[in-house]
């Protein structure tokens, strides 16, 4: 297990785990201390989405990566000047219904580009627009899409220090990417991070249904509805909306539609096949996952379960309150988005 000394203002961790002689490096992750006015976990997930924010980032780069030979995916480069090989990349892939522009995303990749890294902010299919890149739809087993994007990066461009980010769908996408890798994983791929992630999905689908998270339920089926419905449009003959039954929850959604796109028989063998919980014991990649005990529908228990907290490559930070990827602190400045500059901290430490 990782070292974890406790103090009032800071938890000092070991990371790096010696795997290929990673280095072992003290890290400081401070205390988590929430905005006095979000204790709550409800309050503190949707704050984000009011909280004003603006961010110094130079113009991107679009870039499209291809993931299979029908899709691409959408990038947002900010390149180091030059765009050094030497530089590292933090890839940032987003969560549900989210995109490259959620401010996550952009929060991430101002903190790491200011530290010298090249940030990339991807879309998942059909997410930030790009409907047209790809005749399907997204899921949250589609790891194979990072794979072919870290590799695209290492063995094309050059790179030879890359860290992958996920947010919630996004930290399950990257940590089964990772555990995928097992013993073998490529020198370049120095480390993950994972905040929230969505591990269980059928744990997270039964706590979507819960009444007191019924605000995100809504949200989630009717932004994907409407996705499922311009898809519709474009391919008539493969999306036919009119003949589906009722659709009132995500678990609803992956049974009629996600799961026979992607050829499952119903959600449930969807869940079991794209869950990262069931390969994380193989992961090898040095990891930092952040979760809340407080989320409100990416259960503490799932994370547990899924022996987060036995894999010595994994270090788990677990505040009691953050809610669903918010983590805003009581500070003032960059230091607000607790969660964002962990990530950063950590990858610097154990960067070569």
């Amino acid at each position: 297990m990782p070292l974890v000394e406790k103090s009032r203002s800071t938890i000092r961790v070991t990371v790096g785990i010696g795997y290929r002689g990673y280095p072992r490096m003290p890290l400081r992750i401070e205390d988590f201390e929430p905005h006095p006015v979000l204790r709550g976990a409800h309050m503190m997930t949707v704050a984000p989405v009011f909280w004003p924010r603006n961010f110094s980032l130079p113009p991107p780069e679009d870039r499209l990566f291809q993931v299979d030979p029908e899709s691409r995916l959408l990038a947002h480069c900010h390149w180091q000047p030059g765009k050094r090989s030497d530089a590292p990349v933090i890839v940032i892939v987003h969560g549900l219904e989210g995109s490259s522009n959620s401010d996550y995303s952009r929060g991430i990749a101002e903190v790491a580009f200011k530290r010298g890294y090249n940030a990339i902010r991807m879309n998942q299919r059909t997410c930030g627009g790009t409907e047209s890149l790809t005749p399907t739809l997204y899921n949250s087993g589609l790891s194979s899409d990072y794979r072919a994007v870290f590799e695209e990066l290492a063995n094309v461009d050059g790179f030879k220090e890359i860290f992958f980010v996920g947010y919630s769908m996004g930290g399950n996408l990257v940590l089964k990417m990772a555990s995928e890798y097992g013993d073998s994983f490529p020198q370049a791929l120095r480390g993950i991070c994972a905040v929230c992630p969505a591990v269980d999905l059928a744990a997270c689908a039964d706590a979507l249904e819960r009444w007191e998270n019924h605000v995100y339920q809504r949200h989630f089926v009717v932004s994907l509805m409407n996705r499922y419905r311009r898809k519709a449009v474009t391919m008539p003959e493969r999306y036919v909306p009119n003949k589906l039954p009722p659709v009132r929850t995500v678990r609803q959604f992956d049974d009629v539609i996600t799961a026979p796109i992607f050829g499952y028989h119903d959600a449930r063998e969807y869940y079991e096949a794209a869950s990262a919980k069931k390969i994380l014991a193989q992961l090898r990649v040095p990891t930092l996952l952040i979760t809340a005990k407080d989320d409100p529908f990416v259960p503490y228990a799932s994370i547990l379960a899924a022996g987060a907290e036995r894999n010595p490559a994994i270090q788990l930070v677990a505040p009691d309150h953050g809610g669903h990827c918010a983590f805003i602190s009581n500070k003032t400045g960059p230091a607000r988005f607790w969660a964002e500059q962990s990530v950063v901290n950590f990858c610097d430490s154990i960067r070569m």
